[in-house]
């Protein structure tokens, strides 16, 4: 059970399954969680679910209410422990859980 939301991604983003995103509050874009950004793109509001089309850089999210497993999470590569739960409290704010999956 999810709610999903297409979205529209930063040109050139290549959001894959899974990535956590987050939404550029200057363009409303979304990109991948930007843990070094200062426009909104840092804090994670879903999790990608039907990876970006590079024609007309659309997007589905899991946007609020969803269980999604841990191992078909894709963090940002320099993420610490600390940053990540962060983020899945950020999550979890929206509806979204992250749960250990088998």
């Amino acid at each position: 059970l999810y709610s999903r939301e297409e979205v529209t991604a930063e040109r050139g983003e290549n959001l894959a399954l899974g990535t956590v995103v987050g939404r550029d509050s200057e363009t409303k874009f979304i990109r991948k969680l930007d843990l070094a950004a200062k426009t909104g793109a840092q804090i994670a509001i879903g999790a990608v679910i039907m990876p970006q089309d590079v024609k007309n850089n659309k997007a589905v999210i899991a946007a609020r209410t969803a269980i999604l497993a841990d191992h078909a999470i894709i963090w940002p590569a320099n993420i610490t422990e600390e940053q990540k739960q962060t983020a899945i409290e950020q999550l979890e704010g929206r509806g979204i859980i992250i749960r250990k999956g088998v």
